[in-house]
């Protein structure tokens, strides 16, 4: 369990460095680094954390709260 929550933390913070990233490549307008290169990690890490989230409560790795009050 512990790893899980690990690991999306870890693509959280990485979709966080690359939404920094795509931020400081619009305000230079470097046209050397496509800005869409960094928002498609973006996209794809949450696509990670998703479906690492989805497998984890199908196996029963994690547990959703039953009362969210």
């Amino acid at each position: 369990m512990l790893y899980v929550k690990l690991a999306i933390g870890g693509l959280l913070i990485f979709m966080i460095f690359s939404l920094f990233q795509a931020m400081v490549s619009m305000l230079k307008n470097d046209q050397e680094k496509n800005m869409s290169k960094y928002i498609g990690r973006r996209v794809l890490a949450s696509a990670l954390i998703i479906g690492l989230i989805l497998i984890a409560l199908a196996t029963g790795i994690i547990q959703p709260n039953p009362k969210p009050y």
